[in-house]
């Protein structure tokens, strides 16, 4: 099924109505990119018996907040009590960690498990769903993306959706470690969880 065909239930805003608020929440690039997530998280939904319309709907929003100023997601973790630690960090965590608040305030989203695919997209957690899977998966091998890694990614993803989390695990952590980046503590927590009896190379 084409996403423009999809009828939405049980949300305040049709599909169109979403998109227009995301085309309006963020860059050109980054809201095709949205749309791509989409439409590689209906595809992977399609074929791992998950709702479509949730898939659409959490492919869409995922990237909602990416955009924010700093000083929002500041505000909000300090509102809301979240963790002090994620002070330490910066929008490529925010934005998903905190940015859930954000689509669930503001496009009225209450479905805990698309808020979960938000707020996990990123780091990933150690019980996710299959719709939290398909949007951590979708948002990392979408068709723009382009890295070394990223056709394996796409076949292991397509052929076991579960063996492609633990792949993408076991490569961001490798990523962040080799350049020297800091390492989100509940990125660990998803790696300790997802790759060590994954059966990886």
């Amino acid at each position: 099924m084409e996403n423009s065909q999809l009828t939405y239930r049980g949300t305040p805003f049709s599909r169109s109505e979403l998109v227009e608020k995301l085309r309006d929440a963020l860059t050109d690039s980054r809201f095709h990119h949205v749309l791509r997530v989409e439409q590689t998280a209906m595809d992977l939904a399609d074929i791992n018996g998950v709702d479509l319309q949730r898939a659409s709907i959490a492919g869409l929003v995922h990237d909602y907040a990416k955009q924010r100023p700093d000083e929002d997601f500041i505000q909000a973790i300090k509102t809301y009590h979240l963790d002090p630690e994620l002070l330490n960090y910066g929008n490529a965590i925010w934005h998903g960690v905190v940015g859930w608040i954000f689509v669930k305030k503001e496009l009225q989203i209450n479905d805990i498990e698309i808020l979960n695919a938000v707020r996990y997209h990123t780091v990933g957690h150690e019980y996710m769903t299959p719709l939290e899977q398909i949007v951590y998966m979708a948002d990392y091998i979408e068709p723009a993306r382009d890295f070394p890694g990223v056709d394996e990614a796409r076949k292991v993803t397509f052929n076991d959706l579960k063996q492609g989390v633990a792949y993408q695990t076991k490569q961001t952590l490798s990523y962040l470690v080799e350049n020297n980046k800091p390492v989100f503590p509940q990125t660990i927590v998803t790696y300790n969880s997802w790759v060590p009896d994954s059966g990886l190379k």
